[in-house]
């Protein structure tokens, strides 16, 4: 039986996979750039903003399509 990871998501691109857009990143857990936004709080904020109006309108749309 063979174990297989799980693709990382990118935490500043809700609902993405991490593409390694960063030079030497292994993934979200190393990358420069995802360190820099999640340690400044208004950042940190407009990520979490971003993420929560993704999933507003995933589940809008989720619920149109249902009807």
């Amino acid at each position: 039986m063979t174990r297989t990871r799980p693709d990382a998501r990118c935490p500043l691109r809700p609902g993405e996979p991490c593409t390694l857009c960063e030079m030497g990143a292994t993934g979200p857990q190393d990358c420069p750039l995802v360190y820099l936004v999640m340690t400044d709080d208004e950042l940190r904020a407009g990520v979490h903003a971003a993420a929560v109006r993704a999933r507003t309108a995933r589940t809008v749309a989720r619920t149109a399509t249902a009807d």
